[in-house]
């Protein structure tokens, strides 16, 4: 293989690869300089000059002549003026020779060798430059077609034919995807696998929502409103915590659009996620009021020291504090940052009900607490629920269920 079909196999293959013409003159000279270290020890006197686009090669060994009994005869960058006259029969000492090279003196294996080697500096490039473009993108949306559904994760490929990681558990539960389809997801992070780049996409996190309601709200794209937090159950529930600087901007208002129309675009993407939209606030009361919204809370007592809160609503509330699944009042607690128990308020009719706490004697204390983080403070309360409910609610198992049951049913037949 000569100089010219060499470099203009490897200038088509780099072209393809998108690769800009300066890398690739680089990468030319840095393979033609190990094969002339490899045989002639160093490169440092010699000239290389590439021409990618008309496939020409020129190598040059520079050397300064020395009479031959000279002591530098033997330097790598030296040639004795005999050698020289065969050149050149005028050269002449103090001179410099400039004796072109072949790329045929190399040998054809070390020709096949760098062919090789340029081919993998480019296929090493192009994985440089793959992960550095989505290692750009971490946190921001991608769109990506679906080539192939595994069982513990999709792939998916980009527009440029990158493949693309949906593991499942950054898929929502209730996403069912075909080939062909078009997914929407955030670039979650992108790690090196021996030495390829692997991206990995996610649906299920909360920047994935961010971004979403950027896409959808020109205030919140803008700056003028600001998410303050966002906390997810994916595909369940959400609860965003937004915040305007702007007196004349209602954030809620913005965000959920004239009849619902900005946030229902979300929230189809979401597979029908539940999205409550709150108006942040420093008032911690209002805060968790809002948090636990649509539930109207009586009244609240803080415990700073253990990051608790104690939350007294109406019977007719606790249900929807807690929501289906809990998923309510579990990311409330998450978006405030304490721990929410929640508590009945008890009216004339319930005085006569007991207190949890008053079988602590009888029931682990660790249950008790479970049965309160529920909203289930008192043995009437309990009581009221069937075991099932009672099962589902707590994931306590059902003989704990139908021990809690005996005890506090002997308390009343008493």
């Amino acid at each position: 293989m000569d100089a010219k079909v060499l470099i203009e196999s490897f200038a088509e293959f780099a072209r393809s690869k998108n690769v800009d013409r300066p890398t690739m003159i680089r990468i030319l000279e840095d393979v033609f300089r190990a094969m002339i270290r490899k045989k002639f020890e160093t490169d440092e006197n010699f000239d290389v000059t590439i021409n990618a686009d008309q496939g020409d090669l020129e190598i040059f060994r520079i050397r300064e002549i020395v009479d031959d009994d000279s002591e530098d005869i033997w330097d790598l960058d030296k040639i004795s003026f005999t050698e020289a006259r065969k050149i050149e029969p005028d050269f002449e000492i103090g001179e410099e020779v400039y004796e072109k090279i072949e790329l045929e003196a190399f040998g054809r294996r070390a020709v096949q060798m760098a062919r090789q080697t340029l081919i993998q500096r480019i296929k090493d490039l192009e994985k440089d430059i793959l992960y550095n473009k989505y290692e750009e993108l971490v946190g921001e949306i991608v769109s990506a077609e679906v080539y192939q559904i595994l069982g513990r994760e999709i792939l998916l490929m980009d527009g440029e034919g990158n493949e693309l990681i949906l593991p499942k558990a950054e898929q929502i539960s209730k996403d069912r995807f075909r080939k062909g389809d078009t997914v929407k997801a955030i670039v979650h992070r992108v790690d090196m696998s021996n030495g390829n780049p692997k991206i990995i996409l996610s649906r299920t996190s909360p920047v994935f929502l961010e971004r979403l309601f950027e896409n959808e709200v020109p205030e919140v794209y803008d700056g003028l409103i600001t998410i303050i937090k966002i906390v997810r159950e994916p595909g369940e529930r959400a609860k965003v915590a937004v915040e305007s600087y702007d007196d004349r901007i209602d954030p809620v208002g913005a965000c959920v659009g004239m009849k619902g129309s900005r946030i229902h675009a979300v929230v189809r993407e979401l597979q029908n996620e539940n999205i409550d939209v709150i108006n942040y606030t420093e008032n911690l009361d209002l805060y968790v009021t809002r948090a636990l919204s649509p539930a109207k809370v009586s009244s609240i007592t803080a415990n700073e020291e253990t990051k608790r809160l104690s939350v007294f609503l109406k019977p007719d509330q606790v249900s929807l504090a807690i929501g289906k699944g809990g998923y309510n009042i579990k990311l409330a607690s998450r978006l405030v940052g304490y721990e929410i128990d929640v508590f009945r308020e008890l009216n004339e009719y319930e005085e006569e009900d007991v207190d949890l706490m008053e079988f602590v004697d009888e029931i682990d204390g660790w249950i008790i607490d479970e049965l309160k983080k529920t909203g289930l403070d008192t043995a009437k309360s309990v009581l009221s629920l069937t075991k099932e409910d009672l099962t589902r609610r707590t994931e306590l198992e059902e003989e704990t269920v139908d021990e809690i049951f005996r005890i506090l049913g002997q308390e009343f037949d008493q």
